[in-house]
């Protein structure tokens, strides 16, 4: 039993080393490089999330959320923000009709799994992409290549963040855990383990002031949110999971399961990050903004 698990942790550790490598490879080369590796990954945890669903007996259209996944990926590559919307609605539309001129009972509940499958397997990863273009200039660059820029360092913040959170929770976790997190969701996940995840995330985060635009406070603040936010989207595909009597999306990773195992962790914190970054760090401060529209509000005597 022992010589098994020891063989499933070289199995674990050897498939995150080279997946590690390369997403690395893809955020650091950027443009096609990151677009290719997001198709795959949108379309592959795509398909077992219509594995899981079907345990349930839902039927997702995999087709609707595959070509919607394809269409936010290749309109944010170009820079073409506005026409997201205009993507979730004839998403949203799509899901309908596949249903009413093709879809299997229960009806309502396979509108409504199609439009999360799109939301959570496509619209929420492609966050990275938006993050990776901080700061770059899409129109006048070469979409095969971006240079290194602010966009890369943020987003190798927040790779470094999750990272740390899911290797530091998973260590001490197992070792020291002795208090269900969730023991209906996520047994094996304890409240130690996301404690040590989250100060593990925070203590490498206060590293960003050397190779980000961030300041100390704003590392650690950004720190607090990735991990929380990261261990939030593990737990919400641990429930999908639960709610499906399934225990991996897949096996095509080994010591990880499928895809959306993998990557269940970023769904949630990417978003998280890109609206911290561009709302409070490296955009508009929302916050003075309020105040601004407040003031305004109050010199015209509303």
């Amino acid at each position: 039993m022992e010589d098994i698990q020891k063989q499933n942790r070289a199995k674990r550790f050897i498939t995150g080393v080279v997946i590690s490598l390369i997403a690395l490879t893809c955020i650091f080369f950027g443009g096609m490089f990151l677009l290719g590796l997001l198709l795959t990954v949108i379309l592959v945890a795509s398909k077992e999330y219509v594995h899981i669903l079907r345990m349930k007996g839902f039927h997702p259209s995999f087709s609707v959320m595959g070509a919607v996944g394809i269409l936010l990926c290749f309109i944010i590559a170009i820079n073409r923000l506005d026409l997201i919307p205009a993507v979730l609605v004839l998403g949203t539309v799509a899901s309908f009709l596949i249903v009413l001129f093709m879809g299997r009972q229960p009806y309502i509940a396979n509108v409504a799994t199609t439009e999360l499958g799109f939301v959570y397997g496509a619209l929420l990863p492609c966050h990275i992409m938006l993050i990776r273009q901080i700061e770059i200039d899409i129109t006048s660059k070469n979409i095969l290549i971006y240079e290194p820029s602010e966009g890369f360092f943020l987003t190798m913040f927040v790779f470094l963040c999750i990272l740390v959170t899911d290797t530091a929770a998973y260590f001490f976790g197992s070792r020291y855990g002795k208090h269900k997190l969730s023991s209906v969701i996520s047994p094996k996940k304890t409240i130690e383990g996301a404690l040590y995840g989250g100060l593990a995330a925070i203590l490498v985060s206060m590293l960003g002031v050397l190779y980000t635009k961030l300041t100390f406070f704003e590392c650690v603040t950004g720190g607090l949110l990735i991990t929380v936010a990261a261990q939030l989207g593990d737990l919400s595909e641990s429930l999908i999971k639960r709610d499906a009597g399934v225990k991996d999306s897949s096996n095509i990773l080994p010591g990880h399961g499928g895809f959306l195992d993998r990557t269940d962790s970023y769904i949630f914190a990417l978003p998280a990050a890109y609206y911290y970054f561009i709302n409070f760090t490296h955009g508009n401060n929302f916050i003075n903004d309020f105040f601004i529209y407040i003031k305004s509000l109050i010199d015209v005597g509303i």
